[in-house]
């Protein structure tokens, strides 16, 4: 298990990013949060097994009007308590 916070710069925002995010994330068991940021960019926390972080990634990667062209990752310690994905505003 691991737990990142990762922010994506392209076009992120706008696309259906944060709805992908969470249809893509709640069936690979994933927990965490993604939101908007006045930026233009798009911050996630994402936690659970990095097979499926990136498998995520992955499935944005691939979404239609997606074009992630910047990640910024850093690793975070677990957050035992987290137990679902969400959108946070």
């Amino acid at each position: 298990m691991v737990r990142k916070h990762i922010v994506f710069s392209g076009r992120v925002q706008g696309v259906g990013f944060r709805f992908t995010a969470c249809s893509l994330a709640r069936p690979l068991g994933l927990t965490g949060w993604v939101r908007n940021c006045c930026d233009g960019d798009v911050e996630m926390e994402v936690q659970g097994e990095e097979e499926a972080i990136d498998r995520l990634i992955r499935g944005l990667d691939r979404g239609r009007y997606i074009v992630i062209r910047k990640m910024e990752v850093k690793e975070l310690p677990l957050d035992r308590e987290e137990r679902e994905f969400r959108e946070v505003w």
